[in-house]
């Protein structure tokens, strides 16, 4: 039985309100009434009731001050706005305040007590059940969600306050719960998403949150839906298209409980350096199985990251001038979701293939040539030369200088005596291994040659080089 208590100053109207409802059939007792605030307050200290029915303008302590003193003191109790009319500034104001509902006592008849009331019960009811589930007890493993929607809240930004939430009124009607990851969640209340909730969200996002109404919650065991939210859901959004109109995306539950586990490192990280090679950025069909790719696999956002950040190393200087490096960072935003990163590797392709139209090679061409500057990336250290190489993706060795010049801007010779250089470099930092034994590893045969190269490049021996460990060292 849910125990109430009606506060209004106006005695007849107090009493008739109690005695027009049949409130035992709602499963309600009232069980005090009082003229004010205070005396609200004084007979609750004495016995809490479940659901609290207010006016709001009252002399002494009126119903604003009275619910928002409920609602520090007794946080479980519920409380419903008395109106004389449709006073939507004051009943907003309540609803801040914590109230579930509203009744207007001038339209309040028998032909719509029974719609008010079982709103009313029913929340209620929701909220108790609510309570369970978010706090499981002895029987933990029984508990079940009441309701069938939630709203879940997702930072984007990793250093987004989370009082921002508890300061919606939606927070201050619906009880919030940390999961994995900083993500938010509350059940929601029928009639659940509402043009007034979507009001009330509206501006949250900007850059800092997302949102998703995540469907199909009902006799759902909370464990399950706080695991399956918490770790899932941030990814589920990020590759989620962004709905329409400012509505949150809508994701059925089975859709995160179903899915499948993230894919295997080892296999994850064999993608990402396969598609190091930019082969996905030269065709469109290469382009469209690229896409498909990131979608099936779908990689964590800080994975897609690095992998730009690496693309744009391995190929400043060859398939990336200066301008184009400048076009790749010209908007400056965060990408929290793969649709801006997708626009971020389109326009890496196009800018792939303006340089391959520039140079005047084909497709088959360019890729063979970014194979060959990968492998030679891979072996500088080895007793590699222009014959191994051009062999090693099947063209002459005379087609191969004449189109890898071209291409790197420099010839072959150059350009592996500069990656063995960054090798020794490397090494000459992270070991304690002698001169001729660095220049060995780096794939120079003659350490004297080695060192007079080094000292070329970098205007210091190799033992300068050394002693400056532990300094920024920056070639000159």
């Amino acid at each position: 039985m849910i125990r109430a208590m009606v506060v209004d100053d106006e005695k007849l109207v107090r009493k008739g309100f109690i005695s027009v409802i049949d409130w035992a059939s709602f499963g309600i007792v009232i069980a005090q009434e009082a003229a004010d605030g205070r005396a609200a307050l004084e007979l609750l200290e004495k016995q809490e009731v479940d659901l609290l029915f207010t006016d709001l303008t009252m002399p002494g302590m009126d119903g604003f001050e009275l619910l928002g003193r409920v609602r520090t003191r007794f946080p479980r109790m519920k409380s419903v706005v008395l109106t004389c009319h449709h006073e939507f500034d004051y009943v907003q104001e309540a609803m801040r305040l914590g109230a579930i509902d509203y009744i207007v006592k001038t339209v309040l008849d028998m032909d719509n007590v029974d719609d008010v009331m079982n709103r009313i019960v029913d929340r209620v009811r929701w909220e108790a059940s609510s309570r369970a589930a978010y706090a499981p007890g002895a029987d933990a493993d029984r508990e079940r969600f009441a309701s069938g929607d939630a709203l879940a809240f997702v930072p984007l930004d990793p250093d987004a306050d989370p009082a921002e939430l508890l300061r919606l009124p939606f927070a201050q009607r619906h009880a919030m719960l940390e999961l994995a990851g900083g993500v938010r969640m509350a059940q929601l209340a029928p009639p659940g998403w509402t043009p007034e909730l979507r009001r009330e969200l509206e501006g949250l996002h900007a850059g800092r949150w997302r949102t998703a109404l995540v469907a199909g919650l009902e006799d759902r065991p909370p464990a399950d839906v706080k695991r399956a939210l918490g770790e899932r859901l941030a990814r589920h959004l990020f590759y989620a298209p962004e709905p329409p109109d400012g509505r949150p995306a809508e994701i059925p539950y089975e859709t995160l409980a179903k899915a499948r586990p993230d894919a295997d490192a080892a296999g994850l990280e064999a993608a990402f350096d396969g598609w190091l090679s930019v082969k996905w950025a030269l065709g469109a069909a290469e382009w469209d199985a690229f896409e498909r790719a990131v979608a099936d696999l779908r990689p964590a956002p800080e994975r897609l990251e690095a992998f730009a950040r690496a693309l744009e190393r391995e190929w400043a200087g060859v398939l990336l001038d200066g301008e184009a490096l400048r076009r790749l960072h010209a908007d400056g935003a965060p990408r929290q979701a793969w649709a801006p990163w997708r626009d971020w590797f389109r326009l890496f392709a196009d800018l792939a293939q303006r340089r391959m139209h520039e140079l005047s090679l084909s497709r088959e061409v360019m890729a063979s040539l970014i194979q060959a500057l990968r492998y030679m990336r891979a072996h500088a250290g080895d007793k590699i030369n222009q014959a191994d190489v051009a062999l090693r993706i099947n063209m002459s060795r005379s087609y191969f200088s004449q189109c890898f010049t071209r291409f790197a801007g420099q010839s072959f010779g150059e350009t592996l005596r500069g990656m063995r250089i960054e090798r020794a470099k490397a090494l000459l930092l992270e070991s304690d291994a002698p001169v001729y034994e660095i220049a060995s590893l780096a794939g120079f045969e003659d350490d004297k040659y080695f060192s007079r190269v080094f000292k070329e490049r970098v205007g210091l021996l190799p033992t300068e080089y050394r002693s400056q460990r532990g300094k920024t060292v920056g070639s000159r």
